[in-house]
């Protein structure tokens, strides 16, 4: 049996922000810069009171909040402030999984924890333990899930924000999950909300019921994930050295315009993305044009060439001829557009350089 930690910092960028200017405490602040296309970054408690959230348009943060302070984001600061909880994390135990700056799942089944008098502290005691030096040492507040696993820490660091813990124990996972929205599970976005409640299921303790095959016969292989889930199980093992997947940058644009002038956006991105690549070891082979219209919709375009692309001009006109194979009428408009790298293997693994690029467009 499995003891996992889910640790997430309460409103991390903003909390940072209060942190760091006594004269934002207390107050609603959104780390977020101000025009049409900025979305909000993240939101004080003060704020979200008024409904403000992450990842909602600026605009309509201020609507809500109309006092509201907005704060530009300190990405670098974010990440020094982030560097330090992982240093905390890392004396209790070496199996870690970040999952973005303000959050990471701990395995402390066999942690380096000791108690004074040398015996191993619970894992409800780690957590606390834990929480208390981020408290201490960077004047910020943190959640914690305990669990047998990671769904359902993840579930129970969010149960008694901020600045709380909550536990799950084995003999209870049950009866904790069954009046559960099935929203909870992972994967169910409204869509499946929808096509499950056509089945007559609202809650965990409703899915439960339904029992594997029917899940499977109406859902495929995630209907065997909603089953597992809604018994609890989830047996991924904390993974703490991720390697990398693939690598992107996008941009919003301050007016919406045609394709036509997508081009000296793209080189920008593909510029920086490729610049993020160079600081890893592995080689990625898949080139990915983003690309978002005015009405929202994502249109993704890839091409994977022979041999991966071998300097920035190379990876830069893989990304711009993508662009010839969005097949929308001239006249859409777009408001966003992303250049990334994926597809990365070991650098042993990957083929030797081929004199030809582009083959045939996948």
């Amino acid at each position: 049996m499995r003891k996992i930690i889910h640790i997430d910092m309460d409103a991390f960028y903003a909390s940072v922000e209060q942190r760091d200017d006594p004269s934002l405490r207390g107050k609603p602040v959104v780390v977020a810069w101000r025009g049409a296309r900025s979305v909000v970054c993240a939101a004080s408690y003060e704020a979200r009171k008024f409904g403000v959230r992450s990842a909602m348009p600026a605009v309509r943060a201020e609507r809500l909040c109309p006092q509201a302070i907005f704060v530009p984001p300190d990405f670098p600061r974010y990440k020094a402030v982030s560097k330090q909880v992982r240093a905390i994390f890392a004396r209790h135990t070496e199996l870690i999984e970040p999952l973005s700056l303000d959050e990471a799942y701990l395995d402390v089944t066999d942690p380096m924890t000791r108690l004074d008098d040398g015996s191993v502290p619970s894992a409800t005691a780690i957590a606390q333990i834990i929480r208390a030096q981020i408290r201490e040492e960077t004047a910020l507040t943190a959640s914690a899930g305990v669990a047998p696993n990671k769904f359902l820490a993840k579930i129970a660091s969010d149960w008694r924000k901020p600045d709380g813990q909550f536990v799950i124990k084995p003999t209870q996972v049950f009866d904790f999950l069954t009046p559960l929205p099935v929203g909870c599970i992972p994967g169910v976005g409204k869509v499946m909300q929808q096509k499950l409640e056509t089945l007559g299921i609202a809650t965990v303790g409703d899915l439960r019921l339904l029992g594997a095959e029917r899940l499977q016969r109406e859902f495929g292989s995630f209907g065997l994930r909603l089953h597992q889930r809604a018994q609890g199980i989830d047996e991924r093992p904390v993974e703490p050295d991720q390697p990398v997947q693939s690598i992107s940058s996008e941009d919003t644009f301050a007016r919406d315009v045609p394709l036509s002038e997508i081009e000296p956006m793209i080189r920008q991105l593909a510029e920086r993305t490729w610049t993020a690549t160079r600081k890893t070891e592995r080689i990625g082979r898949t080139v990915v044009l983003k690309l978002k219209t005015a009405q929202f919709r994502i249109l993704t375009r890839s091409h994977t060439p022979d041999a991966p692309p071998a300097s920035l001009e190379q990876f830069t006109a893989i990304a711009l001829a993508l662009r010839d194979r969005v097949d929308l009428p001239a006249s859409t408009l777009y408001r966003l557009v992303g250049v990334g790298l994926g597809g990365f293997r070991e650098r042993d693994e990957t083929l030797p350089p081929q004199p030809e690029l582009f083959g045939a467009a996948e």
